[in-house]
């Protein structure tokens, strides 16, 4: 059982997709912080989300 969750593991964080749900899960945790500090991490996190979208492979065959 350990292998097999190894494996689905390193598969899932291999996805663009849980990269972006990674850092906009960290994102929101920054709501109980001043206004000014939400405001920059929601800015820092969507750069972020957005580089991780435009630099990782979408996993799709064909798309070389």
């Amino acid at each position: 059982m350990g292998k097999r969750l190894k494996r689905y593991l390193l598969a899932r964080l291999r996805e663009p997709s849980t990269w972006r749900g990674v850092v906009l899960v960290a994102t929101a945790c920054g709501l109980m912080l001043s206004p000014q500090q939400q405001e920059a991490i929601v800015t820092a996190g969507l750069a972020l989300a957005g580089l991780v979208g435009a630099a990782l492979p979408d996993g799709r065959d064909g798309d070389d």
